[in-house]
């Protein structure tokens, strides 16, 4: 029955939406500001970047597990009025989740444009591990397991599947250290990155150990900032100023068969990505071959390569190869976070690879070459550090989001 619904062409809404603004604030350790501030910035900012007046933004949503400011606030302070809002409790794998709600809303006739926004002071509000501002949570019902063992952090939590991988298949920390290597020469082109040096595998797998198998340099930076991107239908998105990132798949927090205890139901080492992958690219109309570059959800190194291998990009098993073979670096045959991602630009729960793949298909990516008379800039696709990032001829881009191994999303787009 799920694989005649997912064939059912006659459901499907590809190619009737998408992207048309992205804007962001800067990535930093310590805004010193509220969440409101920043949100209210970083919506101006993707207003501003599509040419959108406040009275063409009916719609708004967001999504929060540490702190935020409710979308309404945030519309108020624009001068935007609302036709719908919906504030949602998530992190990770949120935002592909969140574009297809939109979508949704839209085609029920609730709203004609929405604009999706993150503001989130990870650095200096509540850190994932539970310090910081707001910091001490109790223990609720749903997460008895964890916590007993030790399993706070999401390190903590996500290291027994690293670590089985290791087991099973011979996956080494030399070959997962390439992820941090190749995201970091996309980080050294972009000029908003907070860690915007190259890194080697040597200096990963030299950095302290903060959960065995993760060094300190295979886990994200934690930031303060906030993105924001707009969806409409792509009819409307002609009247617009960009070419816009037509949305053509999207499947939103699929979870494993035990979400809330996953080592119950094995293998470990399979996250819920693949669960996903058949609708995924049903719905897309094409498959991982078809796919130009990635954005992965990197909270570590390894997520992304579990994730690579659960929507069939490489068999699984062979991940370790595909990260560290050179297809996912800038150049590469299918580059993966060209911004540097959260390992290296900041860390957004999952945003910001939306936003950078947005910017790949305008064929527009802000890097170090320069810009021509015609305004645009003049990519040489020379990819040296402090040079360009934008991948040459990017058609078509997925993004795959990671909230944890048992729960992720996945977004699939085209150059429209």
């Amino acid at each position: 029955m799920a694989s005649e619904l997912i064939a059912d062409t006659s459901r499907s809404l590809r190619d009737k939406y998408a992207i048309i603004g992205v804007g962001e604030t800067e990535y930093s350790r310590n805004s010193g500001r509220t969440t409101r501030h920043m949100g209210v910035e970083a919506v101006r900012n993707a207003m501003a970047d599509c040419g959108i007046r406040a009275d063409q933004v009916d719609g708004m949503m967001s999504y929060q597990i540490m702190d935020s400011t409710p979308s309404p606030v945030i519309a108020g302070d624009l001068g935007i009025r609302l036709d719908f809002h919906c504030d949602i409790l998530g992190g990770g794998g949120s935002i592909e989740a969140l574009i297809g709600l939109a979508i949704g809303v839209i085609e029920a006739g609730m709203c004609e444009t929405v604009a999706i926004f993150r503001s989130m002071n990870g650095a200096t509000g509540r850190r994932m591990g539970g310090t910081g501002g707001g910091g001490g949570r109790r223990v609720g019902p749903g997460s008895l397991f964890g916590p007993i063992y030790g399993q706070v952090s999401p390190a903590e939590m996500f290291a027994h599947s690293f670590m089985r991988h290791m087991y099973e298949y011979g996956t080494t920390p030399e070959q997962v250290a390439h992820v941090k290597m190749f995201h970091s020469w996309g980080a050294s082109n972009n000029p908003r990155a907070y860690y915007p040096k190259r890194v080697t595998v040597e200096e990963v797998l030299a950095s302290r150990v903060i959960c065995y198998p993760l060094h300190m340099l295979d886990c994200c930076v934690e930031t303060d900032n906030a993105n924001c991107l707009i969806v409409t239908s792509a009819e409307r998105a002609r009247d617009f100023r960009h070419t816009p990132a037509r949305i053509l798949g999207v499947i939103g927090r699929m979870t494993k068969p035990r979400s809330d205890m996953h080592y119950q139901h094995g293998p470990i080492t399979r996250v819920a990505g693949f669960y996903g992958q058949e609708r995924l690219w049903s719905n897309a109309g094409l498959g991982p071959e078809d796919v130009d570059l990635t954005g992965s959800y990197d909270a570590f190194s390894f997520t992304t390569l579990l994730q690579l291998e659960a929507y069939g990009f490489c068999p699984v098993g062979e991940g370790g190869r595909y990260v560290s073979d050179g297809t996912i670096a800038l150049g590469g045959r299918r580059p993966n976070n060209t911004a540097g991602g959260h390992l290296c630009e900041g860390y957004t729960h999952g945003i910001n690879m939306v936003i950078e793949n947005v910017r790949q298909l305008r064929h527009e990516v802000d890097d170090y070459c320069p810009v021509g008379p015609d305004g645009h800039r003049q990519h040489s696709y020379d990819y040296r550090e402090g040079g360009c990032r934008q991948v040459r001829d990017a058609e078509i881009t997925a993004n795959l989001g990671w909230a944890t191994v048992n729960m992720g999303s996945a977004l699939v787009m085209r150059r429209g």
